[in-house]
Parts: C-alpha cells; sequence; structure tokens
C-alpha cells in the first residue's frame, strides 16, 4: 500500500504501483474533494444546456452539451485511472491535483461563451492546465515505477502532443472546428489504448467502479435538484401546482429508478482485461452524458409547463426521454448484459425504447416513470447471476 500515513506527507513518496488487489481500497478523501468541482463543471453546463433547448437552439445547444462534456469527462477519467495506479498521497500528488482541480474551474469559466459564442478559448486553457498537471503526474511515475516507466513515458508524450494540438485548435476557422474537435477527440483516448500495449498499468476494480459510481451520483443528484425546482416553480405560483408538484414527484422516482438500474449489477466484475477495462471507461460518456443532460430537460419540461419555452410539448417531452433512453441502453450494455438472464435482457433494451414513446401521451412524463418502475420491479424479481469464481474475485 503505497498511501502515506499524515506523518509521512512532509517527504515525497516513491511513486511506484500500487497493488491491484489491496483490501479496503477505497475512494480518497482527496478524490471526493477533486469530485466537487466536477458537481460545478456539470451544473452549469447542464444549466447552458437548458437555456440552449429553452430558446429553441436544439442542434447547437446540444452539440455545445457534448463538446464541453467531453472535456469534464476526459480530464475526471483520466485522473480515475491514473489514481487508481499510483496515488501516492504526498504532499506533492496533493498540490498536482489541486492544480488539476483549479484546471476544471477555468475551464466552467468558459462554459457560457462556448455555449454562446462558440469561444472554446477559456475552455481549452482550463482543459490544457488539468492535461499538463497530468503529464507531471506520468513522469513522476516514470521515475519512481521502473517497471511502468516506458508506459508512463509514452502517456506523458502522447497527453504532450495532444496539447499542442489543442491550442493550434483555437486558430481555427469555425467553419471547421466541429470535425477536427471530434479528431482531437480520438486523439485524447487513443493515448490510453497506445500507452497500454507497452505494459499495462495496475488498476483495483473495486476502485475504479466505485469512483464511477460516485460520478453518476453526482450526476443523478442534477436531476433531483431539477425536481426541487419544480416544487420552488409550484410554491412560487408561476403556473398551475399541480403539473408541476407532479413534475417533482415522477423526476425524483424516476431517479431513483435509474440510481437501481444503474447500480443493479456487480460493476467491479466487468473490467477484466484492457479491452474490458477501455470498453467499460468509454462507454460511460454515453451514460454520463445522459445524467447530465436529464436534469436540463427536465427544466426545459417545467419551462413549457409554466409556458417559457420555445420548444412545443412534444419537443420539451422529448429532452427528458432521449436522455433516459440513453442511459438505460449504456447501462444495459457496458454493465447489466453479462450478469442478466432473459427477462432482464428484454425489459432494461425495451423499456428504453418505450420510453421514447411518452411525449406522445397526454400525461407528460408519466408513462416513462411507470415504464422504470416497472423494469425495477423486474430487476428486483431478477437478481445478477454472479458466479462463484466471480463472486471470490
Amino acid at each position: 500500500m503505497n498511501s502515506p500515513d499524515s506523518s509521512a506527507l512532509s517527504r515525497l513518496v516513491p511513486m511506484t504501483a500500487r497493488d491491484p488487489h489491496e483490501p479496503g481500497r477505497a475512494a480518497s478523501p482527496l478524490e471526493l474533494f477533486f469530485d466537487l468541482v466536477f458537481v460545478v463543471a456539470v451544473s452549469v453546463a447542464a444549466y447552458e444546456l437548458h437555456h440552449a433547448l429553452t430558446e429553441g437552439h436544439v442542434l447547437d445547444g446540444v452539440l455545445s452539451f457534448f463538446l464541453v462534456f467531453f472535456a469534464i469527462w476526459w480530464a475526471w477519467m483520466n485522473f480515475t485511472w491514473f489514481a487508481t495506479s499510483f496515488d501516492t498521497d504526498d504532499w506533492l500528488y496533493r498540490v498536482t491535483t489541486f492544480v488539476q482541480m483549479g484546471g476544471v474551474l477555468v475551464l466552467t469559466a468558459g462554459i457560457h461563451d462556448a455555449f454562446e459564442d462558440h469561444d472554446f478559448t477559456t475552455t481549452v486553457v482550463g482543459y490544457v492546465i488539468m492535461r499538463l498537471a497530468m503529464i507531471s503526474q506520468w513522469l513522476r511515475a516514470s521515475r519512481g515505477s521502473a517497471e511502468h516507466r516506458r508506459t508512463a513515458r509514452a502517456y506523458a508524450g502522447g497527453i504532450a502532443a495532444v496539447q499542442v494540438l489543442w491550442v493550434a485548435f483555437l486558430a481555427i476557422p469555425d467553419g471547421v472546428r466541429v470535425p477536427v474537435f471530434l479528431l482531437l477527440a480520438l486523439a485524447e483516448i487513443a493515448v490510453p489504448v497506445v500507452a497500454e500495449r507497452r505494459g499495462l498499468t495496475p488498476w483495483h476494480r473495486h476502485h475504479v467502479t466505485e469512483r464511477y459510481g460516485l460520478f453518476t451520483l453526482i450526476l443523478l443528484g442534477e436531476s433531483l435538484l431539477a425536481s426541487t425546482n419544480a416544487l420552488i416553480e409550484a410554491r412560487d405560483g408561476e403556473a398551475d401546482l399541480l403539473p408541476l408538484v407532479s413534475i417533482a414527484v415522477l423526476t425524483f422516482v424516476a431517479t431513483a429508478a435509474l440510481w437501481w438500474i444503474y447500480f443493479w449489477p456487480t460493476h467491479q466484475l466487468i473490467i477484466t482485461d484492457l479491452r474490458s477495462s477501455l470498453r467499460y471507461g468509454y462507454s460511460h460518456l454515453f451514460v454520463f452524458a445522459a445524467a447530465g443532460a436529464l436534469s436540463a430537460g427536465i427544466e426545459v419540461e417545467i419551462d413549457a409547463l409554466s409556458d417559457h419555452s420555445e420548444l412545443s410539448d412534444l419537443a420539451a417531452s422529448y429532452t427528458v426521454t432521449v436522455p433516459i433512453a440513453i442511459f438505460m441502453l449504456g447501462t444495459w450494455w457496458i454493465a447489466m448484459r453479462a450478469q442478466a438472464d432473459r427477462w432482464v435482457n428484454t425489459v432494461v433494451p425495451l423499456g428504453a425504447v418505450l420510453v421514447l414513446l411518452d411525449p406522445v401521451i397526454p400525461v407528460p412524463f408519466t408513462f416513462t416513470t411507470l415504464i422504470l418502475v416497472a423494469v425495477v420491479v423486474v430487476l428486483v424479481l431478477h437478481p445478477p447471476r454472479v458466479s462463484a469464481s466471480h463472486a471470490d474475485g
């Protein structure tokens, strides 16, 4: 175990790889503190998406949200996987993590400009700050861990090269920024694929999946905030009381159902090798983005009920049901299929498709909530299948 006690924080700890089978490994207080800045970033991104959708800028708002959310997700994910391998929790590791957190706040400060004016300057500056801190962590790992030196240097070199391209990205004309952004995103995603082929870094399965679960809770928490906002609107009398209270109650039930769906499978059984860990990590982009967008959709639904939205009632309903459907399908694809019986493997994807019918139902959001409750009932009656060997692992 590499993590030092408090008396050792005044000195540096050699950054050697941590034991992937370390007993009792859980999220550290630093990791939980790190997550707080992402609460702010996700909240601001969802707020901007909400206003873009309410004003009728659907495609532009969704695209801007996805671009910004990629930067948030990728920075969080890189830190998480590095921490599971090399977290020393000494003073230098903590300070470097604080620098990354500062980068997240800079990125967050630029989200409004990215949505409003397609000006990504501040977001890119914040992103590069985070990534430069990550480079320093990998260079330190290359010095401390001879076994993983080639891998760590590959990470550092790959990340550095892509950051140069991100800076150049700011000089590219607006008309070609989206395809170039996608190419640079693919370059970022390719770095771990290439680096890990030089020697696998260790990961602690329980620690990694716990971190993903905690981030999912952060995102679902945004939906609970939207539910509260509906109650506040109802209390202030800005619209009819019954529809807003209904939305608040249904949102809470739906969010609880999504929590149940996500945490139904045993996630640590999913990541067993490089391929499965990459699939697990990368596919979560869509689950996380859907969870983040859901809160914006609920706010749009509230605006539609109070006649403050440019969207039709049909379009406003889709801003809720589409994220729910993506979240369900993503969770099923990533974690549920291998542990589910025929019933679950039929009901969950079918339920995801059925919620898309909600906008044509006269009572907003009710049908979706009923479908989610029905899915949860099936999950209760059909628990995940875990073999004895998997349970021991």
